[in-house]
């Protein structure tokens, strides 16, 4: 309620049309778009805040200038992205590192020597209801770079587990090879996601 306030209050003061400055929001993180005076849109921000008796981040608060730098938003990292079929630049989003980083660590969480009572099936369900969720909110655009880190970070801990499981020393990649892993245990290819979506592109 708060922020919608804040958002009334944006285009009541005319701030939206005098710097054409828009605002997209999820609950109370926003992010505000201007194309002229981005300088003068965090005092502004800051005012109609107070005025609000709320308090902004600061830590979290930043003019960021496209596409000389990037910006992080609800898990997507804003800026300049390149095309690998014509090689132009182009203004797009990726999936943050942080999120990477997340679902990875999350993989590894599933996978730890404590799972290894578990048997595989279970194991490999977990992974792919985790990595699937993952990539359906990850789809928008260039994503198959990040596909390809979850993938293979999961592959290397689904073998690490199976290693604990039956014993196996490691390396274990000619015991439980790639074909093994996805077609025997059924581990979801993120890889080949991309090209079920329109509007993803690798």
């Amino acid at each position: 309620m708060y922020i919608r306030r804040f958002v009334l209050g944006w285009k009541q003061f005319g701030h939206e049309k005098r710097w054409k400055a828009y605002i997209v929001n999820y609950a109370d993180d926003l992010v505000i778009c201007c194309r002229d005076s981005a300088e003068e849109a965090p005092a502004a921000m800051r005012g109609i805040m107070q005025k609000l008796k709320l308090t902004v981040n600061e830590t979290k608060t930043r003019v960021c200038r496209l596409p000389e730098e990037k910006f992080d938003f609800r898990g997507y990292t804003f800026g300049r992205c390149y095309s690998l079929k014509a090689g132009r630049a182009y203004l797009g989003t990726v999936p943050s590192r942080k999120r990477v980083i997340r679902i990875c660590d999350a993989i590894s969480s599933e996978t730890g020597p404590n799972k290894t009572l578990q048997d595989a099936g279970t194991v490999v369900e977990k992974l792919n209801r985790m990595m699937i969720g993952w990539a359906n909110y990850f789809c928008l655009g260039p994503v198959s770079k990040a596909y390809r880190a979850v993938e293979r970070h999961a592959r290397k801990r689904l073998r690490q587990w199976l290693c604990a499981k039956h014993k196996v020393s490691w390396p274990t990649t000619k015991q439980f090879p790639e074909a093994v892993l996805h077609d025997e245990l059924d581990l979801v290819r993120l890889t080949a996601r991309p090209r079920s979506f329109l509007w993803a592109t690798s």
